[in-house]
């Protein structure tokens, strides 16, 4: 019998895991930019979505992932030091979308149809949130509207992903809920085949 993994391991390996994505997937999408379309005013990141998900799925550990996002975005951007200042702590203020998220329930998030606005809701409070440490560090106010519209395409990525990922099993699912519900069917299923 094959040793079983901790709560804590299997959070562990998660999280490692969705961070490895969000920083082979930024990577690649920063190289395609500036190789294919360096000219062009608009940005695709997949931070939103990946943080997204792992908001869902973890909660609060999901900060780790928006946090690691603005640095690979900035780093492969060849950002000066207040620029991954303004995209790492502004990246940071999607943590409200938790409380929200608790609030309102992973389950009805995760289900319902008006669900599809949280991913909308976390990028648009990174977007507020770099724009706020943007101001803070002196940036002009007419620039902030940068924030929003050259991250448009963002927005659809993430809406995109998000839509997809509802559609998986256990992808866009509180991890407690998935494993117990998991863990009840494979007991069921036994029961079945034990009376069988």
């Amino acid at each position: 019998m094959g040793k079983k993994r901790s709560w804590k391991q299997y959070r562990a390996i998660d999280l490692a895991m969705f961070a490895g994505m969000l920083v082979i997937f930024e990577f690649i999408i920063v190289m395609a930019a500036r190789f294919w379309f360096p000219g062009q005013p608009f940005t695709v990141s997949l931070v939103a979505a990946i943080t997204t998900i792992v908001y869902m799925r973890w909660g609060y550990w999901g900060v780790i992932h928006a946090m690691l996002g603005g640095v690979v975005y900035s780093f492969m951007s060849g950002a000066a030091a207040h620029q991954y200042l303004i995209y790492v702590v502004g990246n940071i203020f999607s943590l409200i979308s938790v409380y929200i998220l608790i609030k309102v329930g992973k389950e009805k998030v995760r289900t319902n149809t008006w669900g599809m606005l949280y991913p909308i809701l976390v990028l648009l409070l990174m977007q507020t949130g770099r724009a706020i440490v943007a101001l803070l560090l002196g940036a002009e106010p007419a620039n902030i509207v940068g924030f929003y519209t050259t991250d448009s395409l963002s927005m659809l990525f993430t809406f995109v992903i998000i839509w997809i990922a509802r559609r998986l099993d256990g992808v866009y699912e509180d991890q407690i809920h998935y494993l117990l519900r998991v863990n009840a069917k494979e007991g069921t299923e036994k029961e079945v085949n034990y009376e069988s």
